[in-house]
């Protein structure tokens, strides 16, 4: 709640009472600004939620219509969505993206595999996930790194040895999608014929 000049005392953030008179001009001209930026800061965001929700609805519209109109499963097509107007001045983006992270005992038991793996000599042919491996399993900020582990999963086959696949399937089996997060974005197309993005950075609402 915001002090006034009407309040006899101000109290500041230890709780303790300042009279009125002792408060500074700017002060003063920092809690009346405050209250006007707070106020607007939360009408903007307001705004922000409401229109996340209609881009929410219109582009599952034109998706749906898209999507019967060409005899196609949706549920083939959940998740990244790109949709034009008639003349492609105007492009309309969404985006899903899954933030992966990995169950701590699985993932360790599929390092240990593979730490077993790398111990005996490889086949030159093998020699190409060598690196893959030493690299993987490296932390990055205190967390697994999803961009050097999934990727081995990829060279099963080629690798073909019985325990680099069940270093692999547990690698698939620890992996975890708790969270996801849904990004629109809108572009128009200026003069130049290349798309720039109208500014919105609502990612987090």
């Amino acid at each position: 709640m915001t002090q006034t000049n009407k309040n006899q005392f101000w109290t500041d953030e230890s709780g303790t009472q300042i009279p009125y008179k002792r408060i500074t001009k700017s002060e003063r001209l920092m809690e009346v600004n405050s209250d006007k930026l707070v106020k607007r800061a939360k009408m903007i965001n307001e705004k922000l939620i409401a229109f996340k929700k209609e881009i929410r609805i219109l582009c599952e519209e034109c998706e749906i219509a898209f999507l019967e109109e060409n005899k196609l499963n949706r549920d083939n097509y959940k998740g990244n969505y790109t949709w034009f107007n008639f003349d492609r001045s105007v492009k309309v983006e969404r985006s899903i993206n899954e933030a992966l992270q990995y169950d701590d005992q699985t993932i360790m038991a599929a390092k240990e595999i593979l730490h077993e793996f790398l111990s005996d000599s490889l086949d030159s042919s093998k020699d190409f996930v060598k690196e893959m491996i030493l690299t993987a399993f490296e932390n990055k900020n205190g967390k697994l790194d999803p961009k050097k582990i999934t990727p081995l999963t990829r060279h099963e086959k080629r690798v073909n040895d019985p325990r680099f696949t069940e270093a692999c399937n547990l690698i698939k089996k620890a992996e975890r999608r708790p969270d996801s997060k849904t990004y629109f974005r809108v572009w128009v197309k200026n003069v130049a014929g290349a798309y720039e993005s109208i500014e919105l950075n609502f990612s987090n609402i």
